[in-house]
């Protein structure tokens, strides 16, 4: 075997194993037919699947056409369609403020209990802006994975 057949299997192997780790979520508007000010690039969720325990990080890429000072972001989680769960947070505690204008990042991290079932789950995001008009709503789905943290042990 040449070295370049070794260093092409040694290159495939690793795209396989980083496209496995680093899978895409999939991202919709909760209203197609809206023309929302934010625009969501995506989500990434890390780890994937969500480890009961242990923090998750949900940071979603977006882009902006005018500069936010301030506002909120509403959450909502169904587990199997079932509404479980409601929380609202400061934007600016999970993003710098004012926003500019252009391309952001906003990130939240939580510790889901160890007792927080294992399965299928959908997000739904709102975020409003100082005075509550909806600047987005999207929607996306994520994995609670069936294996505890060591701190649940």
């Amino acid at each position: 075997m040449s070295k370049f057949t070794g260093f092409t299997s040694l290159a495939i192997s690793y795209f396989l194993l980083v496209s496995t780790i680093v899978a895409a979520t999939d991202v919709h508007y909760c209203d197609n037919n809206e023309e929302y000010e934010v625009k969501v690039q995506g989500v990434d969720i890390i780890p994937d699947p969500v480890a009961r325990g242990a923090p998750a990080t949900f940071s979603i890429s977006a882009n902006t056409d005018t500069e936010i000072s301030s506002g909120k972001l509403v959450i909502e989680v169904s587990y199997f369609g079932w509404h479980i769960h409601s929380e609202t947070h400061e934007l600016c505690d999970e993003t710098s403020c004012p926003v500019a204008v252009g391309d952001f990042v906003v990130e939240h991290s939580q510790v889901l209990p160890g007792y927080t079932p294992p399965g299928s789950y959908s997000l739904k995001m709102k975020m409003l802006d100082g005075r509550k008009k909806e600047l987005t709503c999207i929607k996306f789905s994520f994995e609670i994975g069936f294996l505890s943290s060591v701190a649940d042990i």
